[in-house]
């Protein structure tokens, strides 16, 4: 019985945690990464710039974000609070950057592959 009741509540919980990583919306979360300015320091598609490192298309989790933003240490990144940014509106960014598209392997681009 004990067993029964363990399985059932990791299934609740795995059940939980996919619909919840189901209603990030990619549309709000290019709107708050825009909004918040991450594009000056990581480029306008998450690619990385002079200032901030490479977020797409195979971001860190969305807790692990949550973490570095709110604790940025001694770089040049704002710290942004849970107030200023919201851990749904982490996991809405999170979900736009996931949904970028992955570069072109350079052997597929001509230019790069003449002799």
């Amino acid at each position: 019985m004990f067993k029964t009741v363990i399985h059932a509540c990791a299934a609740g919980a795995l059940l939980l945690s996919v619909s919840g990583a189901q209603a990030q919306d990619a549309a709000k979360g290019r709107e708050i990464y825009v909004a918040k300015g991450c594009y000056s320091c990581h480029g306008y598609n998450g690619q990385g710039g002079v200032t901030g490192p490479k977020l797409a298309p195979d971001p860190l989790a969305p807790d692990a974000i949550a973490a570095f933003v709110r604790n940025a240490g001694p770089t040049r990144m704002p710290q942004y609070v849970e107030k200023e940014l919201s851990n749904e509106e982490v996991g809405h960014i999170h979900a736009w950057l996931a949904s970028q598209p992955k570069p072109k392997n350079w052997k597929d681009i001509p230019l790069l592959n003449q002799e």
